[in-house]
């Protein structure tokens, strides 16, 4: 029951976390400054500084964040799905009507301003994603063909983001399994997600050594690959029989095939062996299956041949990539040290952090960054300049900050009274997560280079917008959560 007698929104909203988004914000004008400055004494304030810009886009990012807290909480998600619409219509016609910047065909220019359609289509697959799951009885569970509905709304935003060539922009959006998981989503789907992830690295990065005549990756994984059936098969069979049959077969199999292959030294076919031994433990399994009448033990067999098709696909999904995304993922696996190319911003980037030492050097003395050794420092690498400036202490400050900011926005999705709330909510920290986690791991060397900014703090307007609604209209639905009873 809707109760209209409420107060106003401006006391009904989540302080706490408009402090935490103001302190982000400062530390990032001032890191801007930093990262920018030139020695030229210029004013924090000028406009024709990267800093006085961003001041700029800071306070028309309050004024929006300002309308949107007057607005109905109940316009977001009664137009939900035609914002969604809209943004899926501008995401299609951007890589037409765009120019061409550094490869990327996703910024449109208006007048003096540069936007980018991705960052504000976040807001919309949140909305609609939140709408979807306020239906009626709507879960993942009652039916597998709600699976495909969650997901299809952020799969076309993706696909129409990584046809204007954003791969960073895109994959932020698959952030939002963690939303499903939290709904309901079975936690085997996360695990694939994982396992995969784990094919893909150990395939590409061992490509080169050779095991038995097989490539070492190839080996690896389906190494990797037994002792996940064994130890799925004693998770859904829940006894260690099995399990342990399994295991003690795996092994003697290879023992047999390393004693010919090596110290005998025929010449035998080892990854057709290799792969027979696979399909002997999926019968094996499936045996045991009928015999004990445990539907579940297929789960293995499936997670066996799905991985072992998934490992000789990787080469392929690999070449498909950027020949710049290729070196990218390459350098930071260690299979290349290109430390002139793909890896020079990363290896300054570490260098300026290392020198920060623990307190840091001081506000606008960093050496690294004020000899513009770090590309891209106000942007995307902007972590850097607090680890030189500011130290071990600066960063754990930092780190601290998203930390809080991520915590409060769960506490306030997980006091909401309807779903609707608390699914955008979780929306919002997924993005958070993703672009925090993978921001500073690409700064630290942890992932490939791919464009990430890290939220609120980066110079950027699209960005800063993007995330200023995001957490203003969940500032919006949260004050209104009392007018519900």
């Amino acid at each position: 029951m809707r109760n209209d007698n409420s107060p106003s929104v401006f006391r009904q909203i989540d302080w706490p976390l408009v402090v935490i988004y103001l302190l982000i914000v400062a530390v990032g004008v001032f890191s801007i400054y930093a990262a920018s400055y030139d020695f030229d004494e210029a004013s924090i304030f000028s406009f024709d500084e990267f800093s006085g810009k961003q001041i700029r886009w800071i306070g028309l990012g309050l004024v929006l964040g300002c309308v949107v807290l007057l607005t109905d909480y109940r316009v977001f998600e009664t137009y939900a799905y035609l914002i969604y619409g809209i943004l899926l219509v501008l995401l299609l016609v951007t890589p037409f009507i765009a120019p061409d910047i550094k490869g990327s065909r996703s910024w449109l220019v208006i007048g003096p301003m540069s936007l980018q359609p991705a960052e504000f289509a976040k807001v919309a697959t949140a909305l609609a994603l939140a709408k979807l799951f306020n239906g009626y009885n709507f879960t993942l569970k009652a039916h597998p063909g709600n699976y495909l509905r969650a997901i299809a709304l952020f799969v076309v935003p993706i696909l129409l983001i990584l046809n204007q060539n954003e791969t960073g922009s895109a994959l932020a959006y698959t952030a939002l399994v963690l939303v499903l998981y939290r709904e309901g989503m079975s936690g085997l789907i996360l695990f694939a997600g994982v396992f995969a992830v784990a094919v893909f690295v150990i395939a590409v990065k061992y490509t080169e050594e050779l095991f038995l005549g097989i490539p070492g990756g190839e080996f690896t994984v389906m190494i990797l690959v037994m002792l996940t059936m064994a130890i799925m098969s004693f998770i859904y069979s829940r006894t260690i029989e099995i399990a342990r049959n399994l295991l003690g077969g795996f092994a003697a199999l290879l023992l047999i095939l390393w004693i010919l292959g090596g110290p005998v030294g025929l010449n035998l076919p080892g990854r057709a062996i290799m792969i027979a031994i696979i399909i002997a433990g999926c019968i094996y399994i499936g045996f045991e299956a009928l015999k004990r009448h445990l539907h579940r033990l297929s789960v293995p067999i499936v997670t066996a041949i799905l991985a072992i098709g998934f490992m000789f696909s990787v080469n392929i999904a690999f070449d498909q990539l950027q020949p710049h995304q290729q070196q990218r993922i390459r350098v930071v696996l260690g299979i290349e040290e290109d430390l002139r190319g793909a890896g020079y911003n990363v290896n300054q980037s570490k260098i300026a952090i290392g020198s920060g030492g623990f307190f840091g050097k001081g506000f606008l003395n960093g050496t690294q960054t004020k000899l513009k050794y770090v590309p891209e420092q106000h942007t995307d690498f902007i972590f850097c300049t607090i680890g030189e400036e500011e130290g071990f202490v600066g960063s754990f400050i930092i780190i601290a900050l998203y930390l809080a900011m991520i915590l409060r926005i769960i506490s306030i999705a997980e006091r909401q009274p309807r779903p609707f709330g608390r699914i955008y909510a979780y929306c919002v920290a997924s993005y958070i997560i993703f672009h925090f986690c993978v921001n500073i791991g690409m700064v630290i060397g942890l992932c490939p280079v791919i464009g990430i900014p890290l939220p609120l703090l980066s110079y950027g307007g699209s960005s800063l917008w993007g995330f200023t609604l995001l957490i203003f209209i969940l500032l919006r639905i949260d004050a209104a959560r009392k007018s519900y009873s």
